[in-house]
């Protein structure tokens, strides 16, 4: 299948263990207090994933609590408010907008911009349907340079 914004095809991503049961020496309740306890330490939910794959020999959460990592994270309430592949997406945007302040000829990036704004747009409709956001929450500058600048 081809990009979204691009003509040409996709490359592939990573592979799910082939084992849907993992040897791992940790309970669920002992797995849960390692993934609070780094989030608590600043991480973000895809930096704790990395670190339990490559510290603590857990390739998926799931297969281990029965729970996705956000949900433990939201069971514990120390869940992001917004998810974060729009809040990268977000901050990309931001980045996008203070440079072509300054480089207003930059047709490149007001394109990049463009594309960036609209995958924004996407993924705020999925989360709404999904009742990850509220219904009145909107893309707006000055609302999302708020929730960024914390």
């Amino acid at each position: 299948m081809a990009r979204m914004y691009a003509r040409r095809k996709g490359v592939s991503g990573s592979t799910r263990p082939l084992k849907s049961t993992v040897p791992v020496s940790m309970t669920s309740e002992e797995v849960q207090k390692v993934i609070v306890e780094l989030r608590n330490s600043g991480l973000s939910s895809s930096q704790v994933g990395i670190v339990l794959r490559d510290t603590y020999g857990i390739p998926s959460v799931k297969s281990v609590t029965k729970k996705s990592l956000t949900e433990v994270l939201s069971d514990h309430g120390v869940a992001p408010e917004l998810p974060e592949d729009l809040f990268n997406l977000i901050t990309k945007a931001l980045k996008l907008r203070d440079h072509l302040e300054e480089n207003k000829k930059d047709l490149h990036n007001k394109r990049a911009l463009q594309l960036t704004e609209s995958k924004i747009r996407r993924l705020v409709t999925y989360y709404k349907s999904r009742d990850v956001l509220p219904e009145e929450w909107s893309y707006r500058l000055d609302t999302v340079e708020m929730l960024i600048s914390r």
